[in-house]
């Protein structure tokens, strides 16, 4: 168990290879500015779009600039003998300090698909969020879609297409995904977020270019029936007795919730609470908790739902294991209006991380293993 009578040493890492680099760095932003320094002992970790790290007091502002000037060449060893963040000089590693909990603050792959969650697994060092399984669940959303219907929580009409089907026959990939439903059809990269790579296709013609879109970010391409809905989106917190936010409402200010209104404009209105029957609130809440154990998530998630105009039929979308942590921030904002302070909910988040590895910690001195 780690003292609180002395600085925790926290590494925020951000930046990394995927798509969704710079919404990180947005989000890092956020949650570096809330970190009290006379509580925590913070080490940011920025990696670059090819995936090198770099630390220093402005590694986030670096990377934002496109530069490494000034800044260390790092590593987390994935030996939990030889714990702590490393330096790289002259080929020769060097530890700067060891480390109390790692809060990765990356989206996409190579961050929340739970790679990087193994990589601190095996390190054996605390960290933020979901675990492996978790994470990589979250992130295909389509293992994600067949976890829901296994668990009997109803998720929209879908399949996968991989790549190599549509660049082989792209009119048989053609016809099995207008088997899905009617136009509209979205097309998604299985493995992205933040509405990166997603299309709404209207037609045959939109159907293939938004294949060759979601193709150019992923092997895995989900297809699924457009749904005139709603957007429902709530916040959990928790490990094993997760809670969950009342719901907001996403009132986007394009055709769909585009990355664009997400992050580049801010146009996008949330409404907070959502306006709904007190009977629906509570389902909505009750379904994002049984996703969240569903996928054994820990730590945080968003959890989204499309709310089908005219029949109120709810479905569940997706599970973000590492939403976004920026200003205009569904995530934070859910739990601001659910009594958390934004410094207030990154310590619970980090005391959440704690707490697990605290849990795996014990078992293994008892069995010898982990959980």
């Amino acid at each position: 168990m780690v003292s609180m009578d002395k600085k925790l040493r926290i590494a925020v890492l951000f930046g990394g290879r995927s798509g969704e680099h710079e919404v990180s760095l947005a989000s890092a932003k956020s949650v570096l500015d809330v970190l009290d320094p006379a509580r925590y002992q913070i080490f940011q970790v920025g990696i670059t779009h090819v995936g090198a790290w770099w630390t220093g007091a402005e590694a986030r502002q670096r990377l934002e600039q496109g530069s490494t000037d000034g800044l260390l060449p790092c590593t987390i060893l994935p030996d939990a003998s030889r714990p702590g963040l490393y330096g790289i000089k002259d080929n020769e590693l060097e530890l700067l300090s060891e480390l109390d909990v790692v809060f990765p603050v990356l989206h996409g792959t190579y961050g929340e698909d739970g790679t990087l969650q193994g990589l601190l697994g095996m390190a054996d060092v605390a960290y933020v969020g979901a675990g492996v399984t978790g994470s990589s669940v979250g992130m295909d959303k389509g293992v994600f879609k067949d976890v829901m219907r296994a668990n009997g929580i109803p998720v929209v009409e879908s399949i996968i297409l991989l790549r190599s089907e549509i660049e082989a026959d792209m009119n048989a990939a053609l016809d099995r995904a207008e088997k899905v439903a009617g136009y509209p059809l979205f097309v998604k990269p299985a493995n992205l977020g933040s509405s990166v790579g997603i299309t709404k296709c209207n037609q045959r013609s939109d159907l293939a270019e938004g294949l060759l879109e979601a193709a150019a970010f992923d092997r895995r391409v989900l297809v699924e029936r457009g749904v005139d809905a709603r957007e429902i989106e709530v916040s959990v917190l928790g490990n094993d007795r997760p809670q969950a936010s009342l719901p907001g409402e996403i009132l986007p200010s394009r055709e769909f919730y585009s990355y664009e209104s997400k992050y580049v404009d801010g146009t996008s209105g949330l409404l907070i609470p959502a306006p709904m029957p007190a009977e629906l609130t509570e389902t909505v809440r009750r379904m994002a908790v049984a996703a969240y154990q569903a996928i054994d998530c820990a730590g945080m998630a968003r959890v989204d739902f499309f709310l089908e105009k005219g029949t109120d039929k709810l479905y569940l979308n997706e599970v973000n294991t590492i939403p976004g942590f920026t200003s205009i921030s569904m995530y934070p904002k859910l739990w601001l209006a659910s009594g958390y302070t934004y410094p207030g909910l990154i310590d619970r988040l980090i005391a959440l991380g704690l707490e697990r590895q605290a849990e795996k910690d014990q078992l293994l001195r008892v069995y010898g293993g982990a959980g």
